[in-house]
């Protein structure tokens, strides 16, 4: 099947393909890391941190923030693949932390979607003080002992990263 709304992406990736050299990449982080991030389309976590491919697991989510699936995500990147630290990493103007739960649910709806109040977005309004309670929540994890976890705030106009915890 084939849907003509890709065709870009699939060109693009035709073009990818034609050079791909990560055929032999090992499954293992090879800088020991784990970065949970924003789905933001303005962080490009690899070149943030000076990585490559290979380099660390990337978990991405709406907010950077520590669900249930990134506890298990983790669980499987400490224990199989390698990774001995994790960088929590929010960002300045995230729209998880600039408005409220209701807020997002009339935006969504305003913008003809669905009604979505059965789902948590887990918006903040002191994005420090979250940072500081989802990093303690992997430090406490029973799962993920030994695993080196810090919190941090990417800022969008410096390209700067700054450690809140």
């Amino acid at each position: 099947m084939s849907d003509s709304r890709f065709d870009d992406i699939l060109a693009a990736n035709a073009d990818f393909a034609e050079h791909y050299a990560f055929a032999n990449l090992e499954a293992r982080a090879a800088k020991r890391l784990a970065v949970l991030t924003c789905m933001d389309s303005r962080i490009d976590p690899l070149r943030m941190l000076g990585l490559g491919p290979g380099d660390a697991k990337i978990l991405r989510n709406a907010g950077a923030r520590v669900t249930d699936d990134v506890l298990r995500t983790l669980v499987i990147a400490h224990h199989l693949l390698g990774a001995a630290r994790c960088m929590v990493v929010a960002h300045t103007r995230c729209a998880m932390a600039s408005g409220s739960e209701d807020d997002l649910h009339l935006a969504i709806s305003a913008g003809g979607g669905p009604d979505t109040r059965s789902l948590a977005f887990l918006t903040t309004d002191d994005q420090e003080a979250t940072l500081h309670g989802d990093v303690q929540r992997v430090r406490s994890s029973p799962y993920l002992g030994g695993l080196t976890v810090g919190g941090f705030i990417y800022d969008l106009e410096t390209g700067r990263l700054h450690q809140v915890c």
